[in-house]
């Protein structure tokens, strides 16, 4: 049915479909919201009563993590925010709390338990939560690429670097493998101590953020880097190919960052003159390469900080975050906006909503420990010992 037969029928949307395509109309964009953009109204308000009481209740008993990508109505309950690996080891900092309650997603919990003692407890609200580039690795395919490598002749030259976005299996196959972890803000330093250790690098489980680092932080070319498609036999690639790159990135990406695009700068500069475009370096590397600044969460956090007033930003990143930031900022007259004219909230984060997080609160006021995550000791050796890896890093 076209638009025109639509308006004939006077026909109206459902709020269902209101609620799931916003608020405003932007023929330009799919769901047509622009930053800083409208949200749906919070959860019944005495969920926030609700989760007050049962949160003063518990006191001491219970640490709240909320990531910086999380809906307002959950934030304002967290005792600190972050970004995954931050909040992690703000946890471990807590030995008092029994309970660690994980405002984010799967493997964020997961790194929280490896770091916290055995007697905490880390408990993610809703157990579906998880995180789309940290599934596109697992175990299975790990071990098969493993596998393809030691057939080439090099695996005794690669080092693994995985991404702290990551499931706890393939941290641990990083530290089994000798390996470390990395966040988006020490990628580098990650990658400059891997190549002391070998001449070649297997990156998981982000192709990005191996890519930008390598490229734009480390001097590499682009013919440096090959990509390992975990769904082709031997990863799409040769022996010879294999032998011949530096960085083996690991087909994965996120499902946020990646949907910007050089068209998203082009146009942003076009509709606002003299904007700074501030990405993450998770973006694909023609976006990264187009930017003014890159830089991880909490470096677009400190560079809004510090911007004079009047200045003009576009952030991509994901959109939870940037309309935080906008509302905080504008009072000082900085204008911040979505780089891309589509808003793209992260699916999986957003389902740690107010009722999630009330009935957990309350399920463990009542002494009912539910949703519970928690590492195999085997398997958190290992990843405990990559993250130490990282840790150590100059």
């Amino acid at each position: 049915m076209t638009t025109a037969q639509t308006t004939e029928l006077d026909v109206q949307p459902s709020p269902l479909a209101l609620l799931l395509l916003g608020r405003e109309a932007d023929p330009k964009s799919e769901r047509g919201v622009e930053c800083p953009g409208d949200l749906p109204s919070p959860s019944d308000p005495d969920l926030v009563a609700r989760a007050r009481a049962a949160k003063e209740k518990l006191g001491d008993k219970v640490f709240v993590l909320g990531h910086h990508y999380q809906r307002d109505e959950v934030i304002q309950f967290a005792d600190v925010t972050g970004d995954s690996f931050k909040l992690a080891r703000d946890a471990a900092a807590r030995p008092e709390a029994e309970y660690i309650v994980f405002c984010g997603v799967h493997f964020m919990a997961e790194s929280a338990d490896i770091l916290t003692s055995d007697d905490q407890k880390v408990v993610l609200p809703d157990l579906a939560a998880g995180c789309s580039m940290a599934d596109m690795a697992t175990a299975e395919q790990v071990a098969e690429c493993w596998d393809v490598l030691t057939e080439a002749g090099i695996a005794d030259r690669v080092v693994p670097v995985s991404y702290m976005n990551s499931s706890a299996d393939i941290k641990a196959f990083t530290g089994r493998h000798g390996g470390t972890i990395c966040t988006s803000s020490n990628a580098q330093r990650a990658l400059e101590w891997a190549f002391e250790q070998g001449d070649k690098v297997l990156f998981l489980p982000d192709q990005h953020l191996g890519r930008n680092t390598a490229v734009r932080d480390m001097g590499m070319s682009l013919d440096d880097c090959v990509l390992y498609n975990p769904h082709k036999p031997n990863g799409g690639l040769t022996a010879e190919q294999l032998r011949d790159a530096k960085m083996i990135l690991w087909r994965g990406h996120c499902s946020v960052h990646g949907r910007f695009s050089l068209d998203s700068v082009n146009d942003v500069r076009e509709r606002i003159p003299g904007v700074n475009v501030l990405v993450h370096p998770e973006c694909r590397h023609e976006v990264v390469a187009a930017a003014d600044h890159v830089g991880s969460t909490e470096y677009i956090i400190k560079a809004l900080e510090a911007a004079p007033a009047g200045s003009k930003w576009a952030i991509g990143t994901e959109l939870n975050l940037v309309r935080r930031l906008a509302n905080r900022f504008a009072p000082e007259g900085k204008e911040i906006v979505f780089l891309d004219r589509t808003v793209c909230f992260c699916s999986t984060m957003n389902r740690i909503d107010l009722p999630h997080l009330v009935w957990t609160l309350e399920s463990l006021a009542e002494g009912n420990l539910v949703n519970r995550i928690e590492v195999d000791r085997e398997t958190e050796a290992f990843a405990k010992l990559a993250l130490e890896r990282m840790l150590a890093l100059p």
